[in-house]
């Protein structure tokens, strides 16, 4: 099983800098690979980071700004180039339907990918399978957007002393039912993970948000210019720390800052002050692990 972790391709807002890329982040989730939000210059960033094209399953675009999306073509064209084998199926929201056709047909090429459009036309389930369920909440941006939502089954865990004690070994551990599973195993909680771009706070945002095990969350100005990440549509790194402690967050991912600062502790030493967990302000290239899941179903924090 491969590991679960975060690969940061881009953590730049609309301008990137000499450092920081356009957005770009790929969730590796056992055998998926979810790409989010591909900006300008991502199927570059996969290469620095070693993430082949067909290491992608699903495509998510929050909304139709640039920096979210104009990575598109050269992703999709690649993934033709280097003749990916499964489906990838795309998700958006459907009022931007015309934008990702564009950009899906954005130059001639020779087109053998298998990407197929699912737009996204309003909050709830998008798909379930053996990674567990997709979700998604309207958010509030200049533009239609939408945050996305992974949530794992519960299952449990084996406690090897027991199961030894029972004799239980190999393909028998498949087979266990209660009330003998229980004598040899304890809850375990899914693991959640939420991504949230460019929104102003809203009930969507605290809905994703809920439980996470990790949230990767846009912080593109810091409190002292509120007042401008309210007027376009945006989170300050408090307003993103506030929704952690509330949500019952355990790895907080502060991105997509503005070009406006130059100092990323500053983001760091505010978000500090109002969450108190596992805190990362994200770096091109970075390589985030998700939490170790919790041996029993824990509880989150309220809803605001």
């Amino acid at each position: 099983m491969s590991p679960r972790e975060l690969v940061v391709l881009g953590t730049a807002s609309q301008v990137p800098t000499r450092g920081r890329n356009h957005n770009g982040y790929l969730l590796r989730w056992d055998a998926e690979g979810f790409l989010f939000d591909p900006g300008d210059g991502t199927q570059r960033q996969m290469a620095r980071a070693g993430v082949a094209v067909t290491d992608v399953t699903r495509l998510f675009i929050t909304h139709f700004h640039g920096d979210h999306c104009l990575g598109v073509p050269g992703v999709v064209q690649r993934m033709s180039l280097d003749r990916v084998p499964h489906t990838v199926h795309a998700h958006f929201p459907a009022e931007g339907a015309e934008y990702f056709d564009r950009l899906r047909h954005a130059s001639s090429f020779h087109d053998v990918a298998d990407v197929r459009a699912q737009p996204v036309t309003g909050p709830g389930v998008l798909a379930e399978g053996p990674f567990g369920l997709l979700e998604a909440r309207r958010l509030d941006h200049t533009l239609p957007a939408y945050g996305y939502r992974l949530v794992e089954p519960d299952g449990r865990t084996m406690i090897p002393e027991r199961l030894a004690a029972h004799g239980i070994r190999g393909r028998a551990v498949r087979d266990l039912r209660p009330p003998l599973l229980d004598e040899v195993s304890v809850p375990r909680r899914g693991q959640r993970f939420a991504f949230v771009m460019d929104t102003r706070l809203c009930d969507g945002v605290f809905e994703l948000a809920d439980g996470a095990d990790m949230l990767v969350i846009e912080s593109t100005f810091l409190h002292v210019d509120e007042a401008l990440a309210v007027e376009y549509g945006h989170l300050t790194a408090r307003q993103a720390a506030r929704v952690a402690a509330e949500c019952g967050v355990r790895k907080l991912v502060l991105t997509h800052f503005s070009q406006r600062y130059t100092d990323p502790r500053l983001f760091r030493d505010e978000a500090a002050e109002v969450f108190a967990g596992d805190l990362v302000v994200a770096a091109d290239l970075d390589r985030v692990p998700l939490p170790r899941r919790r041996s029993t179903p824990g509880t989150v924090g309220p809803h605001r």
